[in-house]
């Protein structure tokens, strides 16, 4: 008579909505839909991209989510992913709260270690995940976009998403002929003209004009780390010494020098610079300046970074950081508040700065900003990156580029189409595609993403903690259906977050599910077995056939 009463199991799924991201929303409907069938409590709940991320990354106020991964070329972005010592960071450093020692072991030999012996752990890495479900992959969604071809060309060269797709443009037609060239692009993400901090995580999904404005020392170019405003480095030991270019400015005119870079890694990983108690780091690069020990600066063009046990090929990672001005961020090292920041403790003031004149080291420079409506940019003159080894020549083809707000992907599509924008800024959904395809003026660009949509736990809250439970869940979605039903077949489905050159290619892997099967022949979902699970996973049913724990 003292037990205390089986407490029903509730559970909230939250997203964007439809009109960001419909094949988000598409998915957490449906597996809203088939918890309740399963005799949970389960509703939707959707928010505006900048407030879930909000929610998911910096407070872990959540139950579920579904979202996209940004996805990375080297899979050590696993390291703050998933190891147990990030959990209550804020960004993508374990939000989910997920703690196993195995798991970490592995995350930890990954770094230090290289070629098959490498590939081994992260194989480990990818078998727990499929194991205990911390988050579930979905898909590996196509990169999809459209642009016209009478004004520029090379669209095809590099993904929609990516940077270097603007270096690697060449004009044509009309715009060969002009005296000034303006290159227009339509996106739907709103977030860039509110907000221009690259530090700031809920504002950035793609990193696309930021990675315009805002140099690295290295980029990967289609896969190979290639040297950027560093012109070269070498390796002795555990030490990277790097070479930065002759000439290299800000875009205020002020020289780009070593100290520039060592106190980015020293503010990207403390933004207070040491006047708290315990650090604040910037959440978004948490995992690449955690590779790095001690920056050392040799003059005002060379520094060393010591890089620990971190094996070359992955603490070169760390190069890919953007390189931050010394005197414009020094004194956002302050305390600051932000409205719905509710667990993280010690916010700085560069963490919630909208920094709405940004001042960079890239190939382009901010000039306007209108909220809501638009960013324009124009050519960085003084730009130091003049050459550059692989398959890209990084001269501008263009003197400003003007980037407009559209409500919708078919929105943006029709800008396109009535010669009014020259190609998407932004991913298009797959429903948009056919408009595209039968419109002779525009071309559809289509690339295979890194990134991957997925479904969240919160694994610090109950039943979530239980990995019996997540794994349930998990299997209340049929991948392969989701690509053909909510995709339109543009996406491959996936049980691991990484990209297929670092999949295990044992057995269990040939048909990219391993160890979870969908509760249905046949894609039709079959309600009694999911009951039958959740009773093999320790939970009961009432005689209304609602879900409790015991």
């Amino acid at each position: 008579m003292t037990r205390d009463t089986p407490s029903t199991v509730s559970l909230s799924v939250k997203t964007v909505p439809a009109d960001t991201d419909p094949v988000a929303t598409t998915i957490a409907r449906r597996l809203v839909d088939r918890l309740s069938m399963g005799g949970i409590d389960a509703d939707i709940v959707l928010q505006r991209e900048s407030e879930l991320y909000r929610d998911v990354l910096i407070n872990h106020d959540f139950d579920v989510y579904v979202g996209r991964h940004p996805g990375r070329y080297d899979p050590d972005f696993l390291y703050s992913l998933l190891r147990s010592t990030f959990d209550g960071e804020p960004g993508w450093q374990n939000p989910f709260g997920f703690a196993d020692l195995t798991v970490d072991d592995h995350l930890d030999a990954q770094r230090s270690t290289s070629g098959s012996t490498r590939r081994t752990h992260v194989s480990a890495v990818q078998r727990e995940i499929a194991s205990q479900q911390p988050f579930t992959p979905l898909a590996h969604p196509d990169t999809l976009g459209a642009a016209r071809t009478d004004r520029f060309e090379g669209w095809h060269r590099f993904p929609v998403d990516s940077p270097l797709r603007y270096l690697a443009l060449e004009a044509s037609g009309a715009a060969a002929d002009a005296g000034r060239t303006r290159l227009r692009v339509a996106m739907t993400d709103g977030r860039v003209t509110r907000n221009l901090n690259p530090l700031g995580v809920e504002y950035r999904s793609y990193g696309t004009i930021l990675g315009l404005l805002y140099d690295p020392l290295a980029r990967y170019v289609r896969g190979e780390l290639v040297p950027w405003q560093a012109r070269a480095w070498s390796w002795d030991g555990d030490t990277a010494t790097l070479e930065l270019r002759d000439g290299a400015t800000w875009h205020d005119g002020k020289p780009l020098t070593a100290d520039d870079v060592a106190f980015t890694y020293r503010f990207l990983t403390d933004t207070s610079l040491g006047n708290r108690e315990s650090p604040v780091p910037a959440p978004r690069f948490r995992g690449r300046t955690s590779l790095v020990d001690r920056v050392v600066v040799d003059d005002d063009h060379t520094l060393r970074l010591s890089c620990g046990d971190a094996s070359p090929a992955v603490a070169e990672r760390a190069f890919t950081l953007p390189i931050l001005p010394k005197h414009v961020w020094e004194d956002k090292c302050q305390p600051a508040d932000i409205a719905g920041v509710l667990q993280f403790d010690g916010i700085t003031k560069a963490l919630v700065w909208p920094n709405r004149s940004p001042v960079g080291s890239g190939p382009l420079r901010v000039t306007d900003v209108t909220e809501g409506t638009s960013i324009t940019l124009e050519r960085f003159d003084d730009y130091a990156v003049t050459d550059v080894d692989g398959p890209l020549d990084p001269d501008v083809a263009f003197d400003e580029l003007s980037v407009r707000v559209a409500p919708s992907d078919a929105a943006a599509v029709s800008l396109i189409s009535e010669g009014d924008a020259d190609a998407t800024a932004t991913p298009l959904i797959p429903s948009a595609v056919p408009r595209v395809e039968i419109d002779d003026a525009l071309t559809l660009l289509s690339d295979r993403s890194r990134s991957f949509y997925h479904v969240g736990y919160n694994n610090r809250t109950s039943p979530l903690t239980n990995p019996r439970f997540r794994r349930v869940v998990a299997e209340l979605l049929d991948t392969r259906a989701l690509v053909d039903d909510v995709f339109d077949g543009h996406a491959v489905p996936t049980a691991s977050p990484l990209s297929h050159e670092w999949v295990p290619d044992d057995p269990s892997w040939d048909d990219g599910d391993p160890r979870l099967s969908f509760y249905g022949p046949d894609g039709d979902f079959d309600g009694a077995a999911v009951r039958e699970a959740f009773r093999d996973a320790g939970y009961a049913y009432t005689s209304e056939g609602v879900l409790t724990e015991q």
